[in-house]
């Protein structure tokens, strides 16, 4: 016997074999990290975000808390993350079956071991959510107890040998296992090429089905219990009218911009004015649709509604301006003067000051005491002192009034307080755009320039048809990225705030940070915090399809 299964371990099948065990067992530990502080920490998240959690677990309470945050939006996020499942379920069906084609296989045949495997992915999802209750107990078991190693063990082995957390144990083994049977025996009967990719793909469709299905399902069934409580407690019933408005303004909307996409590219003037009608007529509909935003935002969190407004002056505030100062000291420094490098450096010094060192020395300097420096500075110029971090005011209604113009409260602008934070964030943020700038415009070969030149281009000539379209993949690369930091950032802004400012430079971060730190309401705040998920997500989609299409790459 030991030397059959040697001889089968020598063979080239076994060899295979091994290649792949050695394959698996190298990327085994990255997977387990990726799940245990990656994927682990969000669907945890998602599972807080459904319960009301203070300090230790509540009761579930299903959608509630995102309803508190953005009230009928709750519903159209869900039902969009459920589209999104299904969208991906079929992109993987459609990928199999063009694959499929082209090698002249049969792929149905292998939808028994995927379709196994998928249901089995969804069944250790069930067990995780069986489990984590009872662990989670362990919190509550452990006070006014004597805490050691030993007695957390036995907490731990009795969780875990829960019956109904067994059988779901047991349940996810075997249907994973008769996958796996199924596999080897059509592997065995039925041998193809690609059989692992028809199976993966198989398992991929039916697990994002499954899901996308049962998150419908779930958010269905949340909006009728919404609507019910809403009529018992004698309120208008808006909750599923509101969500039917504004899902069909999206649809009207995707619609709209793909029949714009097709009249761009219709060859006869005719298509393109019948397809172009029909989509300014969508667009027009799909707004007012929309136009249900208003009321949904005023039900919803103002705190949440605030951060957001907060963010986004933040967002404009930062980005186009740093992005354009940072092209501008990266072309200077891209030519052969005199200390560059140096230059180099000391631009870059403000990206690697510590932030908390850094933001602590902005808020000295504008502090809004008569006696700051940055005030001093100004009455040596005969100007007036400025409450700077202390200024709740917009920046155009101080302006205005200092014109004798009285402007509506909001058109007032971002803060005064808020600007200052705009500036130190430039001011961190340029040295690091230049230094990618740098290596763009390194990228860049200099006989185009040449070639430019001969033929009689300016400088500007040059700057403007060569260089601009050339660093294009830089830009999309920095604006992206500031666009994500801009929704995120929070070290410096939470240091350089002061009461004062009456919260006009809490951004959509810091009141996710403060309702789970300083109110510990744990499922609200992350209930925020995937909101903000979702805002960033669908900006980084959006920046993708408007400035994606115009990259150009040597």
């Amino acid at each position: 016997m030991l030397v059959k299964l040697r001889a089968a371990w020598n063979s080239k099948r076994g060899r295979q074999w091994r290649e792949y065990l050695t394959a698996y067992l190298m990327l085994a530990p990255s997977l387990f990290l990726i799940f245990l502080f990656g994927i682990f920490p969000v669907l945890f998240a998602v599972y807080v975000s459904l319960h009301r959690w203070r300090i230790r677990m509540g009761k579930f309470v299903g959608l509630k808390n995102y309803i508190k945050a953005i009230d009928s939006l709750a519903f159209v996020l869900f039902f969009a993350v459920a589209a999104g499942m299904l969208f991906v379920a079929w992109r993987t069906f459609r990928g199999l079956k063009e694959k499929a084609q082209n090698a002249g296989d049969n792929p149905w045949q292998w939808l028994a071991p995927g379709g196994l495997l998928g249901i089995a992915g969804l069944l250790w999802m069930r067990y995780g959510v069986i489990l984590l209750p009872q662990v989670l107990a362990i919190a509550d078991k452990a006070i006014g107890t004597r805490r050691t190693e030993t007695q957390f063990r036995q907490w731990l082995w009795e969780a875990l040998t829960e019956p109904h957390v067994l059988a779901a144990l047991w349940v996810a083994l075997a249907v994973s296992v008769a996958g796996l049977l199924v596999w080897w025996a059509l592997r065995r009967w039925r041998p193809t090429a690609e059989h692992s990719a028809y199976t993966l793909q198989w398992s991929v469709t039916v697990f994002f089905l499954g899901a996308g299905l049962i998150t419908a399902i779930f958010t269905y069934w949340q909006l009728r219990l919404a609507i019910q409580r809403a009529v018992e407690d004698g309120e208008p019933a808006t909750f599923g009218l509101h969500t039917v408005l504004i899902i069909t303004g999206l649809i009207l909307f995707y619609i709209a911009w793909k029949l714009w996409h097709s009249a761009v590219d219709s060859v006869s003037d005719k298509a393109f004015a019948l397809k172009g009608f029909a989509a300014l007529f969508l667009l027009t509909g799909g707004w007012i649709l929309i136009a249900e935003l208003p009321p949904v935002i005023a039900a919803g969190d103002p705190d949440l509604w605030r951060g957001l407004v907060v963010t986004i002056y933040y967002a404009l505030g930062t980005v186009p301006f740093q992005l354009s100062i940072a092209l501008v000291l990266a072309y200077l420094l891209f030519q052969n003067i005199r200390g560059r490098e140096f230059f180099r450096v000391l631009y870059f010094l403000p990206y690697i000051t510590p932030t908390v060192a850094s933001a602590a020395v902005f808020r000295l300097l504008f502090i809004g005491h008569p006696s700051g420096l940055v005030n001093r500075f100004l009455r040596l110029l005969g100007l007036p002192s400025l409450k700077w971090l202390w200024e709740p005011r917009g920046v155009f209604t101080l302006i205005a009034n200092s014109l004798g113009i009285h402007i509506p409260s909001w058109a007032g602008g971002p803060s005064l307080a808020l600007v200052v934070i705009i500036i130190y964030s430039i001011w961190t943020y340029v040295g690091y755009d230049t230094v990618i700038y740098l290596a763009g415009l390194g990228n860049i070969p200099n006989e185009l320039n040449e070639a430019a030149a001969i033929d009689g281009a300016s400088q500007w000539q040059i700057f403007r048809h060569i260089t601009l379209p050339l660093l294009s993949p830089t830009t999309y690369f920095l604006s992206l990225i500031a666009i994500i930091g801009t929704f995120k950032a929070f070290n410096h802004i939470y240091v350089m705030r002061e009461p004062e400012a009456l919260k006009t430079v809490n951004t959509f971060s810091v009141v996710i940070f403060d309702t789970f730190f300083t109110d510990t309401f744990y499922g609200y705040a992350s209930a925020m915090a995937f909101v903000l998920f979702a805002i960033i997500l669908s900006l980084t989609y959006i920046n993708n399809k408007v400035q994606g299409s115009r990259v150009f790459y040597q």
